[in-house]
């Protein structure tokens, strides 16, 4: 099954020659499951030219906010509406989340309770589990038939499901400690030191990266998120 990867951004350049690129990330994070890939670079005007370019799709994160004006916002949110109605698997992490949230009728803002940063409980349906976080922006309101799957304490809506079409998450299941090191020293610059110094506590504690994989590889062969 061939997976279009959407990139929406990038890794620091300090950090790339030893985690690698978030095309990668993805890609070693959904290993195993019989999947190939092949990444369209939507941040440098790369655009796939429709719906059926693969089987399925996932968004990456990006240091962008989905309400900003770059010229390939719209094409995107263009290309998620086809997908949509195609009906091909679909899936977002973090700017992806949010992105595909406001393609369909959905409103993202900076959340007024300030940054989500480093290992972060979410509430799956009354499983919690660990996740890297990285965002003030979040889905304030979910587009109309989009179903809220996960929460945390400071964000109502951070996973989603559109039926058997999408299905996305705020959280960063492909950021490891490794890289979330990384992007603390390189980007943490703009968080409240505060963040930070919890984030950097976090670093040594597990997280549920393994079974947020399983849900993605499951919903792209089949069209379900279950337990």
């Amino acid at each position: 099954m061939l997976i279009g990867i959407l990139q929406t951004g990038t890794a620091p350049e300090e950090l790339k020659e030893s985690t690698g690129d978030y095309p990668g990330m993805f890609e070693q994070l959904l290993a195993g499951n019989g999947f190939t890939f092949r990444t369209w670079n939507v941040e440098e005007g790369d655009i796939p030219a429709g719906a059926d370019a693969a089987e399925g799709w996932l968004i990456t994160g990006s240091k962008h906010g989905v309400y900003e004006s770059h010229p390939w916002i719209a094409p995107l949110e263009n290309l998620i509406r086809q997908i949509y109605v195609d009906g091909r698997p679909l899936v977002g992490i973090c700017f992806g989340h949010q992105i595909i949230a406001q393609a369909l009728g959905g409103r993202v803002e900076k959340f007024s309770g300030g940054w989500s940063v480093g290992r972060t409980i979410y509430d799956f349906d009354g499983t919690e589990l660990a996740l890297n976080a990285w965002h003030q922006d979040q889905v304030i309101e979910p587009p109309l038939g989009a179903e809220t799957v996960a929460s945390s304490a400071t964000c109502r809506h951070a996973a989603l499901l559109y039926d058997t079409r999408i299905y996305t998450t705020q959280a960063h299941p492909e950021f490891d400690a490794e890289f979330l090191a990384g992007l603390i020293r390189t980007r943490g610059k703009v968080l409240p030191q505060s963040n930070l110094d919890k984030a950097i506590a976090s670093l040594p504690m597990p997280t549920d990266n393994a079974e947020i994989a399983r849900r993605m590889a499951q919903f792209l062969l089949g069209g379900t998120a279950s337990h």
